[in-house]
């Protein structure tokens, strides 16, 4: 369905995120596939192809209410403890009005002026600037400001950046971002598991099958048997860690579309509750290349309203570049470009003009004619060798 309006666009958007994060859920099935058939080579190293596919997909049948229960678990246990986990990573600390009353009071009344409910406001003591919500029910919602942010940044900028995190708390994006990672963290974590398994496995040449590298193997087949039935283990593993790498990288596509396509809504948003654009596109302007959390896992980062972490050739960026942002603030709802801005800390160690040329002593008279100033010509210092008796 085609989207024509801010509204629209959003509604298309949490269709199209849903039915991601089911293609992202589904990849713990393809690992658990991924996963049988390395197991069923290493339990029987003579099958054929057709022998480990049959196996493994029993396996798998046997395997998905285990494989379910076990990546609900895991949601739940993000779902009551990622707050704790990102505060603990990031150092981020509740603050009250009393503690931060500019910064509080930006924030209630964006929340006033549209019904939203409050999050909880925290401060992470950081020269980056930049900003992020996290949370999954209105009880846990926050927004984390860095304490570089709130100096560099005016009142009106400071206000469309919270707007930008609001927006991202009204259109549910904290929720799906954060089950994205917590899904995609488990994808990487039984990759990693499935890959390590497969890089335990030997092949025995003398009895033609794989076995583990930390255990002794024995011959008990025929060479012809061994040259009829290795080719069958060696098709399957391959085929094994292709599916494992696939969904990797599948599980980071999809993370990265979620990312992507919401922070260009969370501008327009911010733009909407504040009717200031050029506010929002100086924030920009001032967080562009600064806003990098020094310890802060990826998953943190992906979160904020700037990730200057890009991937290769901006394939696995995970927010689209400033650029692209600023220009879509101009083109759509008005605003006026500076282009890039330097803050008062970027020429703080600057020179402010040439160094003064050091004196020596007292300095000689303009010479008249050609090396002098016409206007010096006649001019007369008083005392020294030059002067009048």
């Amino acid at each position: 369905m085609a989207a024509y309006g801010l509204y629209t666009h959003i509604a298309s958007n949490k269709f199209r995120s849903m039915l991601l994060l089911a293609g992202l859920f589904l990849l713990i099935y393809v690992l658990v596939f991924a996963g049988a058939l390395l197991a069923e080579v290493m339990i029987n190293g003579d099958g054929t192809v057709q022998y480990y596919l049959a196996a493994a997909s029993a396996d798998l049948i046997k395997a998905l209410p285990i494989a379910t229960i076990g990546a609900a678990a895991w949601i739940v246990i993000a779902y009551f403890f990622h707050q704790t986990i990102i505060d603990a990573v990031t150092g981020g600390g509740d603050v009250t009005r009393q503690q931060q009353p500019r910064l509080y009071n930006l924030l209630e009344n964006l929340c006033i002026s549209r019904g939203i409910p409050m999050p909880k406001l925290k401060i992470m003591d950081s020269d980056a600037l930049n900003a992020f919500a996290a949370g999954l029910n209105r009880r846990q919602y926050s927004i984390t400001v860095t304490s570089g942010l709130m100096r560099a940044l005016n009142d009106q900028e400071i206000e469309s950046v919270l707007g930008h995190e609001l927006t991202h708390i009204r259109n549910g994006d904290v929720q799906l971002m954060v089950v994205a990672v917590i899904i995609a963290g488990v994808v990487g974590f039984f990759g990693e598991l499935f890959f390590r398994m497969f890089t335990n496995l030997s092949w025995n040449s003398s009895g033609g099958g794989w076995s583990s590298s930390s255990s002794s193997s024995s011959s008990s087949s025929s060479d012809s048997k061994s040259k009829g039935s290795g080719g069958g283990a060696v098709i399957i593993v391959i085929v094994a860690v292709a599916l494992i790498l696939l969904a990797w990288l599948l599980s980071q596509v999809v993370k990265l579309a979620l990312s992507r396509s919401r922070e260009l809504l969370a501008d327009a948003g911010s733009v909407e509750l504040t009717k200031n654009p050029d506010a929002m596109i100086s924030a920009l302007r001032k967080i562009e290349g600064r806003g990098e959390l020094p310890g802060a896992t990826s998953a943190v980062m992906e979160l904020c309203v700037d990730n200057p972490r890009e991937g290769f050739a901006d394939l696995f960026a995970t927010h689209p570049s400033v650029e692209s942002r600023v220009h879509a603030l101009v083109q759509y709802a008005g605003g006026h470009d500076p282009g890039p801005l330097a803050l008062p800390s970027d020429t703080a160690d600057e020179p402010n003009g040439p160094p003064a040329e050091p004196e020596d002593g007292p300095t000689p008279p303009p010479l008249p004619g050609p090396w002098g100033r016409a206007e010096d010509a006649g001019r007369i210092r008083p005392g020294g060798p030059w002067s009048r008796s």
